[in-house]
C-alpha cells in the first residue's frame, strides 16, 4: 500500500509538472513582446540631476536606469543613431560622420542632403528593423536615422521621412496609433525620435536655464507618453527604452582653433566633419607638412588614420581620411576663420569625455525593477532588442552580455 501511494504521488507530481509546462507554453505563445525606443537627441546623462524629471524618476523606480549610454566616436548624431540601430561602430556601418565623402561610391553624404540620406549605398550592416522584418516582426520608424533608405530592399513596415516641424505631441499620437492597430498589422518594434534638447544645447549650452526648461518639458512629454501607453490593452506586453545619441559640452567664442589657419584648403583633397571633429585627406605633397603643423598645435588632438586609439574603433573604413582631428574638451575647431566663433554647446568630442555620455532608461515586462545598471555602450542596444523580441541577431560589435543583467 505504501509503495502504491508513493507511485501515485510520483505520477501526480509528474502530471502537475506537465500541466504547468503546458500552461507556460500557452502563456508564452500568447505573450507577444513589444519594444518602443525613444531617442531624445543630445540628452546628456546628468540632465535629470540638473532639472526636475519626475517621469524619468518614476521609470527609474519601476524599471532600469543605466549610469550612462556611451556613444561611439565621433560623438555625432547620425553615426550614433545608426550605431544604435545596427549594433556596429561607425567604422563598420559606414556613417562615419554627419557629412563625409565616400570614395568607394564617389559620392558625398550630408544630413541635409535628402538624396544622400535615402541612398542605401551609404549604409552598411543590418538595422534592427530589417532584422525584425526578415523574421516576420513588423516594425515602425518615426524619423530614426537610416530608416529612409532601403536595406536589402526592405523598409520598416511603417515609416516617415524626416520632418522636424512635426510637433512632438503629434509624434506621440503617431506611435500610439500604431500600437492601436489590429494585431495582424501592428508593429512590435517602434523607434521614434525628438530633436531636442540638442537644438537648444547648441544654441545656449548645456548649463543654460533654458536647457533646464527644455529638459522638464521633455520629461512632461515622457509622462504623457507613458500615460497613453498604460491605457492600451497590450500595455503589459510593452517594453519601453528611452535613450539618446550623445551628450553636450559647453563651448566659448574665446576657445577656438581655426582649421584653415593651420591647413589651407588647397593642401587637402577632402575635409569631412564639423565642429569639433574633422577628417582630412591630404594631397600627397602636403602630407608631412600637415602632420608637422598639427603636431605643434595646442588645444587639438590628432591621429594618423592608422594610429587612432583602438578604444575608439575608428579609422579602418576607407571613408575615414588621412588625419582625424578633435578639439580638446570645451574648445571649438572651426573649418573656416570666416565663420564667427560662438558660445553655447557642441558634441563630437572623444567619447571618454563624460559630457558626451547620454541617458538610458527602460521598463516593461522584460526588465528588472528599480535596477541601477553600469554604463552601457550604445552598440549594445541592438542585441538587447533582439533578445527581448526573440529575434536571431546578425553578428555585430555590440554584446548582449553588457545588458542582460538588467533583464529579468
Amino acid at each position: 500500500m505504501k509503495r502504491a501511494i508513493v507511485y501515485i504521488s510520483v505520477i501526480f507530481i509528474s502530471l502537475s509538472f506537465s500541466f504547468s509546462a503546458l500552461k507556460s507554453d500557452i502563456e508564452s505563445q500568447n505573450y507577444k513582446p513589444y519594444v518602443v525606443i525613444l531617442s531624445m537627441d543630445g540628452f546628456r546623462w546628468d540632465y535629470p540631476e540638473k532639472a526636475k524629471t519626475p517621469n524619468l524618476d518614476y521609470i527609474e523606480q519601476i524599471g532600469v536606469r543605466a549610469e550612462a549610454s556611451i556613444p561611439c566616436f565621433p560623438t555625432k548624431t547620425f553615426p550614433n543613431h545608426y550605431s544604435m540601430a545596427t549594433g556596429l561602430y561607425p567604422d563598420n556601418h559606414g556613417i562615419v560622420q554627419n557629412s563625409f565623402y565616400a570614395p568607394d561610391i564617389k559620392k558625398s553624404y550630408s544630413i541635409s542632403n535628402r538624396e544622400a540620406v535615402r541612398n542605401p549605398d551609404f549604409y552598411f550592416g543590418e538595422p534592427i528593423w530589417v532584422t525584425a522584418e526578415k523574421q516576420g516582426v513588423k516594425s515602425a520608424s518615426y524619423f530614426w536615422v537610416g530608416s529612409e533608405a532601403p536595406h536589402d530592399s526592405i523598409f520598416p513596415t511603417y515609416h516617415y521621412d524626416y520632418d522636424g516641424s512635426v510637433p512632438f505631441e503629434e509624434r506621440i499620437e503617431g506611435v500610439i496609433n500604431w500600437l492601436n492597430l489590429p494585431d495582424s498589422i501592428r508593429p512590435h518594434l517602434i523607434m521614434w525620435y525628438l530633436q531636442e534638447p540638442d537644438g537648444i544645447g547648441h544654441d545656449l549650452g548645456p548649463n543654460h536655464p533654458e536647457m533646464i526648461n527644455m529638459v522638464e518639458y521633455l520629461d512632461s512629454l515622457v509622462g504623457v507618453f507613458y500615460y497613453k501607453i498604460n491605457e492600451l490593452a497590450i500595455a503589459e506586453n510593452i517594453n519601453i527604452i528611452i535613450t539618446s545619441d550623445h551628450g553636450m559640452g559647453e563651448i566659448s567664442e574665446y576657445r577656438v582653433v581655426y582649421l584653415d589657419s593651420l591647413v589651407p584648403k588647397h593642401w587637402c583633397k577632402h575635409i569631412d566633419g564639423a565642429n569639433p571633429v574633422y577628417s582630412i585627406e591630404a594631397k600627397e605633397e602636403y602630407y608631412d607638412t600637415i602632420f608637422n603643423i598639427l603636431s605643434n598645435t595646442e588645444h587639438l588632438t590628432f591621429w594618423e588614420k592608422d594610429n587612432v586609439p583602438e578604444r575608439l574603433h575608428y579609422g579602418k573604413s576607407n571613408r575615414v581620411k588621412d588625419f582625424v582631428l578633435v578639439a580638446d574638451s570645451s574648445w571649438s575647431l572651426l573649418k573656416s576663420s570666416t565663420k564667427r566663433a560662438y558660445s553655447g554647446g557642441t558634441h563630437g568630442y572623444d567619447n571618454k569625455n563624460k559630457d558626451m555620455h547620454a541617458i538610458f532608461y527602460a521598463s516593461g515586462p522584460a526588465f528588472k525593477k528599480a535596477y541601477k545598471s553600469k554604463a552601457i555602450n550604445n552598440i549594445d542596444i541592438y542585441p538587447l532588442i533582439c533578445r527581448i523580441l526573440n529575434l536571431k541577431p546578425i553578428i555585430v560589435d555590440g554584446k548582449i552580455e553588457s545588458t542582460e543583467d538588467m533583464l529579468k
